[in-house]
């Protein structure tokens, strides 16, 4: 087969942006610093031009509880949804990146962290964080999360510089060779452009017309990001554990479709499209 040379770029991207002594930043942490300060940027600017009433120290706090919640439920949900027998047999794994041997201790590196346990995560800490400030919860979720997509966009770029959730096999001359050697959808632009670019032009362009209604922009989000992760899924290899759902759907498609049908339900309650 002919091969193109873009078409080797993940093999030819080294993943770490520099090191000093043994210690070494990846581009991936650098590309999710990226999508933070966008994001922060996004929401100072809407602040700037009287877009809410929130209070800016309210939402540098949110911000501090969501990114908490996130990396609490992302763990959580990938122990729980996607590795749950390895971790019974490895329990320290789950909070520390060592694993325990014959041999001693071993450093096992820490990864897997599921995007829909974040979403449970941020929003459970959202509840508390509407309780404890007296905001109402969509008030802050409809002002936070129309800037939220432009980080993903950072995010999966940073997913692609690492080498990690590469696309399924394919001839097309799309195709990227990743660590496996073999031809595969590069799904990490796929969904940086569609759940990165394209949703946050939706809500964005949405976000002071749809001011009024309360939970909309939220729905919205939560609608659009699982449409587009669904089909996406489609060009995505899945988990290696866990295979297909049903000989044909994901894991990660069946949450998407529940996402998409409690977005669409709030829309819906909201009033937006009436």
């Amino acid at each position: 087969m002919l091969s193109y040379e873009y078409q080797n770029l993940p093999q030819i991207i080294d993943p770490i942006a520099f090191s000093v002594g043994s210690f070494s930043i990846r581009w991936y942490s650098l590309m999710y610093l990226a999508g933070f300060l966008v994001i922060l940027s996004l929401l100072k600017l809407r602040k700037n031009r009287k877009e809410t009433e929130l209070r800016w120290e309210d939402i540098l706090d949110f911000l501090m509880y969501a990114f908490l919640g996130s990396l609490i439920g992302g763990r959580i949900g990938y122990v729980l949804f996607y590795n749950l027998s390895y971790y019974l047999d490895n329990p320290i794994e789950i909070i520390l990146p060592i694993r325990i041997t014959d041999y001693g201790l071993r450093f096992a590196g820490f990864y897997g962290m599921s995007y829909f346990g974040a979403v449970l995560g941020i929003f459970f800490v959202a509840w508390i964080f509407s309780k404890k400030r007296r905001v109402d919860i969509f008030n802050i979720s409809d002002f936070v999360l129309p800037a939220v997509p432009l980080g993903y966009f950072f995010g999966r770029i940073g997913n692609f510089l690492n080498g990690e959730l590469y696309g399924r096999a394919t001839e097309g001359r799309w195709g990227m060779y990743f660590s496996d050697g073999q031809l595969r959808h590069p799904s990490q632009f796929y969904e940086a452009f569609f759940e990165g670019i394209v949703l946050f032009f939706i809500l964005w362009s949405l976000r002071n017309k749809l001011s009024d209604k309360k939970g909309a922009l939220t729905g919205i989000y939560l609608a659009g990001y699982g449409l587009f992760r669904f089909f996406i899924e489609f060009f995505r290899e899945p988990d290696k554990q866990l295979g297909f759902i049903l000989g044909f759907l994901t894991l990660g498609q069946i949450f998407a479709i529940f996402l998409f049908f409690i977005g669409a339900f709030i829309v819906r309650k909201s009033g937006a499209f009436r």
